[in-house]
């Protein structure tokens, strides 16, 4: 039987012996290209108790010594168009040796989460085996919104953890919105000075009326500073965190710091409610400039290829009622709101080019005309996600139905804590098929999927681990390990053993 790793590996072969971790397990590198990855192995097996010595080179002439874990990268990176690189990896025990095999530090990476996993399962003795694994898809994503709640560095350190440990490698962080503005701009220090503070928080469901407030002032954002730290933090797990700052809607924070970016006169305040704000920016060229201005700021401390601009959820009542934005739209030569939607994400499509980066939005800029380089993260099901493709663009399959997981898990849901509703289980989220059938022949534009987890009514570190967990395991290993080999039952036994395992480390998932 394969032992209990999620995602399942592609292949697994048990072998005879043992290999022992202790206190005298030495870390040995074959070349420079291995440091990295090597490195993460012992900080993990320090956290682990073992404390082990720094990893050292592996000395061509000199023979293995017995007790030993040789992390064997071949060289480094190739990346495709879309900045992903070979993940695959091998990883052998025998008795006395360990090896952990790749071809660059990403596949090497994954391997040491394996070995961390297998780890879990007993605290220092590996069973003799043979593993070779790769992914099925290459974006393999959990999306984290820190606007609608703050989440500290601590806390984002950690969900990237527990992401690279299921061998996620992108980590989508939803930095603003109108509730909150949580990036340090230096060039317009009010976003995070004004916007990141809202007076007070709604209690309860958004639906249920009339409404009713905490009277307690919110707030935080991270500094630049802080952000490269969680960036380096990631990488070194070869994690990719990737911004977002949605445009030109869900911008109530940022109008109520700079009120000349919004369409009408006066000062607004960050959003105490959740639900879809009707401020939405204005398509002045000082406005666009802004943006660009925000967007260089975003790109110094993300050295991500993808750039999230949103998009979503944009209410044109303020473009249709306004007389100047109407008067732009003759100027500028569009004549619908969705035209001028499509415009403004242009924009911010052809400045991204210039910098060597890549546009991605929600599916909804689709409408009016997609921009020339924009990527589609499809969410109202499956159908932009499709259309994008046929159209020769990459896509990342998020819909709501399987991928989020600020649903109910559980039922009856007015057992559960509050959620903003709908009902998404753990095996709904592992049936899920991230390739639809109507493109079956296109399935190279789908890099993959994401999981979402939006945080209206997440308020604290318990309440995230019991909506991410387990649902993150059952998508990690649709993401990682092909349909054939996926199997209900069996994802259900490992899944009871990885229970244990993140329960002993304080992640108070939905264990069912």
């Amino acid at each position: 039987m394969n032992p209990s790793l999620i995602p399942l590996p592609k292949k697994y072969e048990a072998l005879p012996g043992t290999f022992d971790v202790s206190t005298n397990t030495k870390i040995l590198f074959t070349n420079d290209f291995g440091r990295k990855s090597a490195g993460l192995l012992k900080e993990y097996l320090n956290v682990g108790g073992f404390n082990v010595l720094e990893p050292i080179v592996l000395s061509p002439h000199l023979p293995t010594p017995s007790g030993t874990i040789i992390v064997d990268v071949k060289g480094s990176s190739v990346y495709d168009s879309a900045g992903f690189a070979d993940e695959s990896y091998r990883i052998e025990v025998t008795d006395g040796t360990c090896r952990i095999g790749a071809r660059n530090s990403e596949g090497a990476t994954r391997g040491v989460q394996t070995l961390r996993q297998l780890l879990a399962s007993n605290t220092s003795t590996l069973a003799g085996c043979r593993i070779e694994d790769s992914p099925r898809f290459r974006w393999r994503g959990l999306h984290l919104d820190v606007s609608r709640h703050f989440f500290d560095l601590a806390q984002v350190q950690r969900f990237i953890d527990l992401a690279a440990y299921y061998k996620y490698n992108r980590v989508h962080l939803h930095l603003t919105d109108d509730q909150g503005w949580r990036f340090e701009s230096k060039a317009f220090p009010r976003l995070h000075e004004i916007g990141s503070k809202r007076n007070e928080t709604l209690i309860g469901h958004y639906f249920h009326k009339p409404h009713k407030f905490d009277g307690i002032p919110y707030g935080g954002y991270y500094t630049q500073q802080e952000l490269k730290e969680l960036v380096a933090y990631a990488d070194l797990r070869e994690v990719v965190l990737v911004p977002e700052i949605d445009i030109p809607g869900h911008m109530q924070a940022a109008i109520s710091a700079y009120p000349e970016w919004g369409c009408t006169p006066g000062r607004v305040g960050v959003r105490e409610t959740w639900g879809i704000s009707e401020e939405i920016l204005n398509v002045e060229e000082s406005t666009i400039q802004a943006m660009q201005t925000i967007f260089a700021e975003v790109m110094d401390v993300f050295p991500s290829l993808f750039i999230h601009v949103g998009g979503d959820e944009v209410p044109k009542y303020r473009w249709d009622t306004t007389k100047r934005v109407q008067e732009r739209m003759a100027e500028i030569g569009v004549k619908t709101e969705e035209e001028l939607q499509s415009w403004f994400i242009g924009r911010m499509d052809s400045f991204l080019q210039s910098k060597g980066r890549r546009l991605l939005g929600w599916d909804e800029i689709l409408e009016g005309g997609l921009a020339p380089g924009a990527a589609v993260m499809s969410w109202r099901g499956e159908e932009g996600g499709i259309e994008a493709a046929r159209l020769g663009r990459d896509v990342v399959m998020a819909p709501e139905q399987f991928t989020y997981f600020d649903h109910y898990q559980r039922q009856p849901v007015e057992q559960e804590p509050l959620a903003i509703g709908n009902f998404t289980s753990v095996e709904k989220v592992y049936g899920y098929e991230p390739i639809p059938e109507a493109i079956k022949d296109l399935t190279d534009k789908v890099l993959g999927t994401q999981g979402q987890t939006w945080t209206e009514y997440i308020t604290t570190q318990d309440h995230l681990d019991y909506m991410v967990y387990p649902r993150a395991l059952a998508l990690a290993e649709v993401a990682w390990t092909t349909k054939e080999q996926r199997d209900l039952e069996d994802f259900r036994r490992r899944l009871a053993v990885h229970q244990q395992h993140l329960a002993a480390i304080g992640v108070k998932g939905c264990w069912i």
